[in-house]
């Protein structure tokens, strides 16, 4: 694969992982605007800076879970025929960001049951947060919020895995997190004003770019596997 190839297929991903975010709006609004919201309004915030260091510490963890996925990537990939692995290691990811945007559609045959950490313990700390002051604790939340099981965030992360290093891993998570902004930072205005069906529909929209970034992965990873198993076997 050449540079000028890796480049725009590099583009594409962070194209794909932006447009997830943006269209996921509505999951986000639905599994976390009330979550949000009720978490600002036991907050007492005033004045943009709690926002901002919200969604600051939720983005930005969402960045540093790009640079470990790809991170762990790079050393599934560090030993034996790292060609072979390589496209071995898209293959596998491609075909669960698959799965999982088959999950956000309702219609996937194994449903997601993973998170980053234990529900129950980001919960309690989520709401332990708001004794930690306006900026401190929404930093606290933030980072929380970012840890949250997410089909969505987990396929990011997935597709994660095969970057080409850990910047560009945290740069498609950083492109992802970037996408849900909009919805998220005007959570507490919006929520309950996106109705079910249109949430849905967006969901469904979302989903399909997940489908979308995952079939690409496969497809990049089956090239690449041949070529290298032409190669070195």
């Amino acid at each position: 694969m050449d540079h000028t190839h890796a480049h725009a297929v590099a583009e594409f991903s962070y194209w794909l992982a932006f447009m997830t975010g943006l269209l996921g709006s509505g999951h986000c609004l639905g599994m976390c605007g009330g979550l949000v919201s009720g978490f600002f309004m036991k907050l007492g915030a005033k004045g943009p800076w709690p926002y901002l260091a919200y969604h600051a510490a939720r983005v930005g963890i969402y960045t540093v879970v790009g640079v470990m996925a790809a991170a762990i990537g790079a050393v599934l990939i560090s030993t034996g025929q790292i060609g072979l692995w390589q496209g071995v290691l898209q293959i596998v990811a491609g075909t669960v960001v698959i799965l999982l945007g088959l999950d956000l559609l309702g219609v996937s045959p194994v449903r997601n049951r993973v998170g980053f950490a234990p529900i129950a313990w980001l919960r309690k700390q989520f709401g332990l947060a708001v004794q930690k002051g306006p900026v401190v604790g929404a930093l606290i939340g933030g980072a929380i919020n970012g840890l949250m099981p997410c089909s969505m965030t987990m396929a990011m992360a997935v597709k994660a895995t095969t970057a080409p290093s850990v910047i560009e891993g945290g740069l498609l998570m950083l492109a992802f997190g970037a996408g849900t902004l909009p919805s998220m930072l005007s959570a507490s205005v919006l929520f309950g004003k996106l109705g079910p069906r249109l949430r849905g529909w967006l969901l469904k929209g979302a989903a399909l770019f997940v489908i979308a970034l995952g079939m690409s992965t496969l497809w990049q990873g089956l090239r690449y596997y041949l070529v290298m198993y032409r190669l070195v076997v």
